[in-house]
């Protein structure tokens, strides 16, 4: 077995040497592919597929490489790299080159073989493709995963149809039935529809069989005319179906050692019509079994448990088979060589051996006829040999009965004539059977191996043949009849009579060279001798034929001028090719290879005599030709017939028999030599073909060097015309550049214009941006101020609240000092009345004695009194005045100061007015300490003086010099002045007194002016000294002369001073708030203009 490394070869040979299947077991060659860095590992090849012809297959390794080797050239060529690993391959596309491969990233991708191009990429599936299914045509396909089966128009690349299932259904395979329309879905629950592939419209169900064993389908195979539908799956049974009667067939169970089906694939015949008989089986073990499906016997198998086979692919044309092996190799099989066995006639049922040389008998041969002994039953038993003497008499006549393989010529006569042909599966063992071909294969080497022969080196041209191989394969054969004999390069007609067998037996060259020297050798006697013109002698024993059974028909063909190279040469010639079908042509010569050599003859007049109504009503010599050149209606049974009748009803001066040679079979070992034709002639032709070969080729020489010099001149010429050319372009190309570097700068100078309006269009966009952002900015800001304002005056009129509820706290506590004091006060007036009475009760006495001498000192006090007075008035409204100036001149002062300071000292001036509240309380409560201890003093002071007036008198004067001292600092001090600013808004104690309440002054008179028991002296009398004098009393006269006084009404002048200043002081408070109230709002308006 040979073995081809691929390697990274991207082209080669698939063989080196030419192979010889039956001694390796059938395998032509085993073909792996190396890793170019891993010399000790292989590349694995995964998946293989045939196109339709069957010459060639695509094969697709693990690294996305795909490969074409083409078994007929012996060659194989890279033709796509994908990149990633093919899970399946179609290459029987309707466009030859094309092909199709799944890949792994779920996609399909067209390729060209030729040009190695991507053509389409189709995409759709959510799951590794799993197989691809072409239509017979060609034009669709159907791709299939595990989930979903998706139909494709291979024309226009797109999903025309998409086969949803669900999720706990999956599918097993989806594929065309040959042939026909219908697809075939198979399904994991073992279920098998048929669908119209236009409509979609299920056309029959096929269900496994309830009461045997469950198969769980896994593989299926269908014949090549779609009638058969094989199924296996994890058992060793198959399922046979019938897809006509859509019913169950056959159950074959396999051999024990077959435990699971993996693969199924039908071996095509080109002689079965379609109708595959032999299936093969691959196993888990990795064998692949061929059985026979009409005999259930198995016939040959591939693979063992060395050899594991994974993958199967077969020929269309059923003559090769490619098995992917465990090994990831390339086993290429021959399924001639695999059936090499199988096809052998069986053994003779009576063996004939020769006499022992001492007999009497010496050289006689014995034949006994196989109606007197059984075959046995068994092919592989060995079949005993007798020693039979023969009977006397024998003679050897009957040799031509006698057939190898112990066939009898006269049985197998009498069954074609019974069923009118041979069996297509037999047909070909038959044919080797009646020529008795010798098979010489050394002899027909050697004529091979001479190569092609000059007088067929250019047939194509006159024999042009669509197919490359059938066009080999005749011109091989040809070569091979020339090189045997010369007139067969001589004789033109020869293509016409070889080419029928060269399409029957284009995989077999040896057999088809031997049929047609057979056919050449027996049935074509005679043609040679009048060469190079057609056969006169053959074509007037069929006219002679002709002339005995059908005078009409002659006669006509007379009288038309129709001669016999016109009727009858053109079916011999073409041994009836061209007006044949292939199976009638085949039943033709079923008949003609069973029959003498002379059957041919009376064939072609039996033709003639069939068309015979046809033949009477042509006229022109023209219509004659076209009808012996082209097929026409009538039926071969008839034909055959009326041959078989010409043949026994011609009288026997008729018969081209004796002209005829009986059979002759070719020799063994060597070709016989063929010399029936005029040699002259033929050497002439070939010395007249050989001198015109050598003219022709002196012609050819010179007309060579005629047209190279032509050439050289041609060359020339085109080389000044190109080189005048050149320089015309490269003006008209400097010229035209000019023009477009012009229309550049032009596009370009429009261009920086549009691009300048554009900057300007962008610049004045990003200013407008700009200044939305800065506006946005400011209106933002805007917010946040006005927002932190709001936070403010809240903050303000919170303290301002809680600073009025403690200045309200602090005045409501001075008020309740006030009333404590007051209470102490009328307490201490009490008592000072009570001490009043009991003094004035002990002095009164003495007050009654000095009275006397008081009126007279009181006259000269008065006059002073009086001038003093006056003077002391006047300085005390001056004083006063200038206090009420100064103060007003303080409050706008501290009007002015607070008005600028308001916003910086809001939080300073709460804990500025609790200290100055506190400070205020702290004196006033030390002077109402100093004013009582003041009239404690006074009043211990008057006790102790009260004796002498002049004393008292003084005392008197420096008593209310002291009161005004104390009044003048009390008003001069800033806590005083800053008081009534808060006793204002609050509580002004002198205001707030009750009509009948005595003023707070009142408590530096010695007595209350409100005692019961300090009257008034009458206006009419006249003070004494021991009189007690009551400074508080406003009841003296103006005119009265007496030396006491009262500071009452200077009091009550001050205290409407008082009030007067205090309204004044509200007033400058008013203002100094409507001034705060204009100065916010113009500090808000301001930091909202920012």
């Amino acid at each position: 077995m040979q073995t081809t490394d691929i390697g990274s070869k991207e082209d080669g040979k698939v063989w080196h040497r030419k192979p010889n299947p039956s001694v390796s077991n059938g395998v032509i060659v085993s073909v792996v592919r190396s890793n170019t860095h891993h010399q000790h590992k292989t590349v694995r090849f995964l998946h293989v597929a045939f196109d339709t012809t069957g010459e060639s297959f695509l094969a697709g390794d693990h690294h996305g490489n795909i490969y074409v080797f083409d078994i007929s050239r012996n060659r194989f060529k890279l033709v796509q790299k994908t990149g990633q690993a093919c899970t399946a391959l179609a290459f029987s596309l309707r466009r030859t080159t094309e092909f199709l491969v799944a890949l792994a990233d779920y996609s399909i991708k067209c390729f060209d073989k030729d040009t190695k191009e991507l053509v389409s990429w189709m995409r759709g599936h959510e799951g590794a493709v799993s197989s691809i299914s072409v239509h017979s045509s060609g034009r669709y396909a159907i791709t299939t995963s595990s989930d979903t089966a998706q139909l494709w128009d291979l024309d226009t690349f797109q999903r025309k149809r998409k086969l949803n299932i669900r999720q706990s259904v999956g599918i097993q395979r989806v594929f065309f039935l040959p042939l026909s329309n219908t697809i075939i879905s198979c399904f994991n629950d073992g279920s098998i529809f048929g669908w119209e592939s236009d409509t979609l419209f299920c056309k029959f169900q096929l269900s496994a069989p309830q009461d045997g064993p469950k198969i769980h389908y896994k593989a299926f195979a269908v014949t090549r005319d779609g009638k058969t539908l094989a199924a296996g799956g994890r058992a060793n049974l198959l399922h046979l179906w019938c897809l006509e009667s859509r019913q169950l067939m056959r159950v074959v169970q396999m051999p024990p050692r077959v435990r699971t089906v993996r693969q199924l694939e039908f071996v095509p015949d080109s002689f079965d019509g379609g109708s595959s008989q032999i299936l093969g089986v691959l196993s888990q073990d990795g064998t692949m079994r061929f059985i026979n499906i009409q005999s259930f016997k198995q016939l040959f198998q591939i693979g063992s448990m060395d050899e594991a086979i994974t993958s199967v692919a077969i020929c269309p044309k059923g003559r090769h088979i490619v098995a992917i092996m465990d090994s990831g190799a390339l086993n290429i099989y021959s399924v001639q060589g695999l059936t090499q066995e199988v096809n052998k006639p069986p053994q003779p049922l009576v063996k004939v051996v020769s006499q022992d040389p001492s007999s009497d008998c010496s050289g006689m041969l014995v034949k006994v006829r196989g109606g007197a002994v059984q075959r046995p039953r068994s092919s592989r038993g060995r079949v005993k040999a007798k020693l039979v003497r023969p009977p006397v008499g024998f003679t050897g006549d009957d040799k031509e009965n006698d057939l190898p393989g112990g066939l009898s010529k006269k049985r197998l006569l009498g069954l074609l004539k019974a069923f009118g042909e041979y069996p297509a599966k037999y047909r070909m063992f038959l044919w080797r059977s009646l020529l008795q071909l010798p098979e010489n294969q050394a002899a027909f080497s050697s004529l091979m191996a001479k190569g092609v022969h000059p007088a067929f080196l250019t047939l194509q041209e006159r024999y042009p043949i669509k197919s490359q191989k059938l066009q080999r394969g005749l011109q091989r054969l040809l070569s091979a009849l020339a090189h045997w004999s010369a007139i067969f390069g001589e004789a033109d007609y020869l293509p016409l009579v070889a080419f029928p067998f060269v399409k029957l037996f284009q995989n077999n060259p040896l057999i088809c060279f031997e049929v047609v020297a057979t056919v050449i050798v027996n049935w074509c006697q005679h043609w040679f001798e009048y060469f190079p013109n057609p056969p006169l002698n053959v074509l007037s024993m069929v006219e002679n034929v002709l002339a005995h059974h059908d005078k009409e028909l002659l006669q006509h063909l007379v009288d038309r001028h129709i001669t016999s190279q016109l009727y009858v040469w053109p079916l011999l010639e073409t041994l009836f090719s061209e007006v044949l079908t292939r199976d009638e042509w085949l039943r033709l010569f079923d008949n003609v290879f069973s029959n003498p050599p002379a059957f041919l003859l009376f064939a072609t007049a039996a033709y003639i005599t069939c068309c015979r109504a046809q033949l009477l009503a042509l006229t022109y010599r023209e219509d004659f030709e076209y009808f012996f050149h082209h097929r026409n209606n009538f039926d071969i049974g008839s034909m055959i017939r009326e041959a078989y009748r010409l043949m026994e009803a011609t009288p026997a001066e008729v018969l081209p028999r004796p002209t005829l040679t009986a059979f002759e079979p070719l020799l063994r070992g060597q070709y016989p030599v063929f010399n029936k034709y005029p040699t002259f002639i033929v050497e002439y032709q070939s010395q007249e073909r050989e001198r015109i070969r050598q003219q022709e080729a002196q012609y050819l020489l010179e007309r060579q060097a005629l047209q190279d010099l032509r050439a050289e001149a041609v060359r020339q010429h085109a080389e000044d015309e190109a080189w005048y050319a050149q320089q015309e372009l490269l003006q008209q190309a400097e010229t035209q550049r000019r023009h477009i570097l012009q229309q550049e700068e032009s596009k370009l100078a429009e261009q920086r214009n549009k691009l300048a309006a554009m900057k300007r269009e962008l610049k004045l966009k990003e200013l407008q941006l700009v200044e939305a952002t800065r506006r946005r900015f400011l209106s933002h800001q805007q917010e946040q101020r006005r927002a932190q304002l709001q936070r403010l005056d809240d903050e303000i009129t919170r303290k301002m609240a809680l600073r009025d509820q403690e200045t309200a706290a602090a005045v409501q506590d001075i008020e309740v000092r006030q009333m404590e004091l007051d209470a102490k006060r009328r307490l201490f007036e009490q008592q000072l009345a009570k001490e009043q009475v009991r003094v004035d009760q002990e002095v009164e006495a003495e007050l009654g004695a000095r009275r006397h001498r008081a009126e007279l000192e009181d006259m000269a006090f008065r006059d002073t009194l009086h001038t003093d007075t006056g003077l002391a008035r006047d300085n005390k409204r001056v004083l006063e005045e200038s206090l009420a100036e100064a103060s007003l001149q303080g409050a706008e002062r501290d009007w002015q100061t607070e008005v600028l300071r308001r916003l910086e000292r809001a939080d300073a001036e709460q804990e500025k007015q609790q200290q100055l509240l506190t400070q205020m309380a702290e004196e006033t409560r030390a002077k109402e300490e100093q004013l009582v201890t003041l009239m404690a003093n006074m009043e211990a002071r008057k006790w102790d003086d009260v004796g002498p007036q002049q004393t008292q008198q003084e005392k008197d004067k420096k008593k209310e010099q002291k009161t005004t001292e104390l009044l003048d600092a009390l008003q001069e001090d800033p806590i005083i002045q800053e008081g009534p600013r808060t006793d204002q808004q609050h509580r002004p104690l002198q205001q707030r007194q009750m009509p009948n309440e005595p003023s707070e002054d009142s408590l530096l008179s010695p007595c209350p002016t409100r005692d019961p028991g300090c009257q008034p002296p009458s206006p009419h009398t006249q003070p004494s000294a021991d009189t007690p004098i009551c400074l508080n009393n406003q009841s003296l006269s103006p005119d009265t002369t007496s030396t006491t006084f009262s500071l009452d009404r200077g009091r009550a002048e001050l205290d409407g001073r008082e009030r007067v200043l205090m309204r004044e002081v509200l007033e400058l408070r008013q203002k100094l708030a409507r001034s705060k109230s204009a100065s916010g709002s113009i500090y808000s308006c301001s930091s909202v203009s920012q």
